[in-house]
């Protein structure tokens, strides 16, 4: 398995599960077959710049970033889609399986004026723009982001 594969499958466990410690991930990724050394998985979530934030039980668990905190996430929206359309005011992006979300929460974190709402599901988010002319434009940035990490 290789580095993009094991990021995608750390990013999608972090989705899926509220998992509170290196361990923990280091276990659930052990229960799909990954074989990772602890150096390898904090180097891993230092690069996918995974925080750790407070759950609502107040413990500590692993996310794509605190909502508090601007993080860039370029890589983690670059290393999820696939493809990029949209149709009238809608933007659909397609994306590997199990990381609509992460992709998703990169457009909510940006906070783009033209967005009026997303949705995400396993592999394809919509996201709802103004007018057809923003439903452009939000392609045009969301491009960007995939061009900067390849």
């Amino acid at each position: 398995m290789n580095k993009k594969q094991r990021q995608k499958a750390i990013l999608k466990i972090i989705s899926e599960h509220e998992v509170e410690t290196q361990n923990d991930l280091q276990s659930l990724l052990e229960k799909q077959g990954i074989t990772v050394g602890q150096a390898t998985l904090s180097r891993d979530i230092r690069e996918l710049q995974i925080q750790k934030i407070h759950s609502e039980n107040e413990t500590g668990r692993y996310n794509f970033g605190d909502p508090n905190v601007t993080v860039e996430y370029s890589s983690i929206f670059a290393q999820s889609v696939i493809s990029m359309d949209h149709a009238q005011n809608i933007v659909v992006l397609k994306c590997h399986a199990g990381l609509a979300n992460a992709a998703c929460k990169v457009v909510d974190e940006r906070g783009f004026a033209s967005v009026v709402g997303t949705i995400a599901g396993d592999d394809t988010v919509f996201i709802v723009t103004k007018t057809e002319n923003f439903a452009v434009q939000l392609i045009s940035q969301l491009r960007r982001l995939t061009i900067k990490n390849q």
